[in-house]
């Protein structure tokens, strides 16, 4: 077995806050979000959830995390396609995307959590026989590459400018940098046929098989081979990873009561879907380690992604950050970047 080699080093946190005072938990999510970019951290990423105690619009908040922070990749994991208009979603992302000089990483899913509660108050008609599925992505990416609408006679006049029509503003690069949540083997074969990035974490659908790590190691292999073209495949890997070393005794009890609420889980295939779970990676630094480097999936990928459990305070968000940082991601072969470095000397 091959021995792990992290280039990448990256977080997605829920973005927690209470209900009758949700600023408090948004102002402590870009505040971790500082915090990593002062770690050295690659990526911070936010989870986009609707209905819940989390961000909605993940574009508004990653323009937010943009005016506080200079370096760190900014991830979207994932937006539900099913919600969105495909030109209003990259207007927006195209808009955050120039206000953080270029940082932000798209990643996108198909489908629409909750329809029957949210259909009919997403879309004023009917909107059951809408494509919610790889199209309506095709279309934001399509949207995003900028094209020009009309011909070369089609413009815009307004006071002092005339102007050809096409999604503003506009950033080529932003095309470069979207990311499909796939965990089945179609949807990772649509992505890869589509020049999307893959972003794989600790679900994925039973095909063949009910052993988690075999199914991953499928969907990577079937990304692969199906990848067209000269764009490099680039796979984030997400994993639930909290090392035990800094915290207190209190915080380790919850942190393992935590593991063990959710490892039933992983012992069989869920559902009519047959849905895998990977077991948390909880324990002391070297115990983390030897799971890591056990693990074949870790062997395939570059780039790791710390998916931060649910409903934790910020101060242990940022033990575990710092734990990975120090502890765990250096025998990775990671390293922080060079910005960060001269930071923390100072």
């Amino acid at each position: 077995m091959s021995t792990p080699t992290i280039t990448s080093l990256a977080f997605l946190t829920p973005g927690n806050f209470a209900d009758d005072d949700p600023y408090p938990g948004l102002e402590e999510t870009l505040r971790l979000f500082e915090y990593g970019e002062r770690l050295g951290y690659d990526g911070a990423w936010i989870r986009q959830r609707h209905l819940e105690h989390g961000v909605g619009s993940a574009a508004v908040f990653l323009a937010a995390a943009g005016q506080r922070t200079e370096r760190i990749e900014l991830g979207t994991a994932v937006i539900p396609i099913g919600y969105e208009s495909p030109f209003r979603l990259a207007e927006d992302l195209a808009l955050a995307d120039v206000l953080s000089r270029g940082r932000l990483q798209i990643g996108l899913s198909t489908g629409m959590p909750h329809a029957d509660l949210l259909g009919d108050l997403v879309y004023d008609g009917e909107w059951r026989g809408f494509d919610l599925s790889y199209g309506r992505i095709a279309r934001v990416v399509e949207n995003l590459r900028g094209d020009y609408l009309g011909g070369p006679d089609t413009v815009i006049r307004s006071p002092g400018n005339v102007q050809r029509l096409r999604l503003q503003p506009h950033n080529p690069g932003l095309a470069q940098r979207i990311w499909y949540g796939g965990g089945s083997l179609r949807s990772v074969r649509w992505a890869a046929e589509n020049g999307l990035g893959l972003l794989s974490g600790n679900i994925v659908t039973g095909e063949g098989t009910d052993d988690f790590t075999t199914a991953q190691l499928n969907l990577l292999s079937g990304y692969r081979r199906m990848l067209s073209g000269e764009r490099p495949a680039r796979v984030a890997l997400g994993r639930v990873i909290v090392p035990l070393d800094s915290a207190d005794t209190a915080t380790r009890a919850r942190y393992r009561a935590y593991a063990a609420s959710r490892h039933e889980r992983t012992l069989a295939p869920q559902g009519p879907k047959r849905t895998l779970f990977a077991p948390d990676v909880v324990g002391t630094a070297e115990q983390i380690l030897e799971r890591l480097t056990d693990d074949p999936v870790v062997a395939e990928v570059s780039e790791l992604r710390l998916e931060l459990p649910y409903e934790f305070h910020r101060e242990e968000y940022e033990q575990i950050l710092h734990d990975v940082h120090h502890l765990i991601a250096p025998e990775l072969g990671w390293q922080p970047a060079p910005s960060a470095v001269r930071e923390a000397a100072r």
